[in-house]
């Protein structure tokens, strides 16, 4: 059963998409990819992804905060089945693309984890689907995950590499929270375009972000937080980040402070 459906029409831009599916024990999800080059993500559970006569056996994880998980590149123009076992939650990060390129089981020893920050800043980014990892035509995609208290996506930015210009991708986040916890996510736009959002999100919630300035991500004490990150866009596929000139000063106070002792999620960084 489909949970989310973001499709770019339905998103009104031109490439990312995301998909969440519910299967009960032995259940099977069928698509047509068409258009859409798509990294099927394990969120709960493991799953068989068969496409183009190939089949990936993920192994998936208990929950988002259990560790990074292994991962499937499928390409346009396949039919994608998925069959689960015992049942679980799967993420379908999708990006409106032309180039044709191989299935891929992304293994787990492939995932980069890295950890990001320090102090109230510290996050872990696991990274399946970057052009250091994967070889795609638009997609990128990560998972970012934010011990309580922290704030991630922060110093606020863009992808682009000079202020002044507008962000080359546009973005879905994904959110889950533990222990059914609140979290918050701020998107400012630009001067000429302004998005004024400040929204509380919680488990299964999704925020659009079409253009410009966007973060924090802040986790409520208690509850540690999870985004699925979706980018694509029209330019390089490349994950340029421009901090906002009135905060970047932020990340030079990082030097003189410890990663967050809760971090890794799940197992050593990589």
């Amino acid at each position: 059963m489909k949970k989310i459906d973001i499709t770019p029409e339905s998103a009104s831009w031109g490439y990312s998409g995301l998909k969440v599916v519910e299967l009960d024990a032995g259940g099977e999800y069928r698509c047509d990819t068409g258009d859409d080059e798509t990294i099927v993500v394990p969120l709960q559970g493991a799953v068989t992804v068969t496409a183009d006569g190939e089949t990936a056996e993920l192994a998936g994880r208990a929950n988002v905060f259990a560790g990074p998980t292994d991962v499937a590149y499928v390409p346009i123009g396949a039919a994608l089945l998925l069959r689960s076992a015992r049942g679980g939650r799967f993420a379908l990060a999708t990006a409106r693309a032309t180039r044709r390129l191989p299935f891929r089981h992304v293994q787990l020893p492939e995932v980069r984890v890295e950890l990001r920050g320090a102090g109230s800043c510290s996050r872990q980014v696991n990274n399946f689907g970057t052009p250091d990892v994967l070889d795609a035509d638009r997609i990128i995609a990560c998972e970012v995950l934010t011990p309580g208290g922290n704030w991630s996506s922060y110093p606020p930015h863009k992808h682009d590499e000079e202020s002044e210009h507008e962000s080359v991708l546009e973005e879905i986040y994904y959110f889950e929270v533990a222990g059914g916890g609140p979290a918050y996510q701020r998107v400012s736009g630009t001067d000429e375009r302004p998005i004024d959002i400040l929204e509380e999100v919680r488990t299964g919630d999704v925020v659009l972000i079409p253009h410009g300035w966007h973060g924090p991500s802040m986790a409520a004490p208690g509850y540690d937080l999870y985004y699925l990150n979706v980018m694509a866009g029209p330019g390089e596929r490349a994950w340029l980040i421009c901090d906002h000139p009135e905060h970047a000063w932020v990340r030079d106070t990082w030097k003189d402070q410890e990663i967050d002792s809760r971090l890794p999620f799940g197992g050593d960084a990589r």
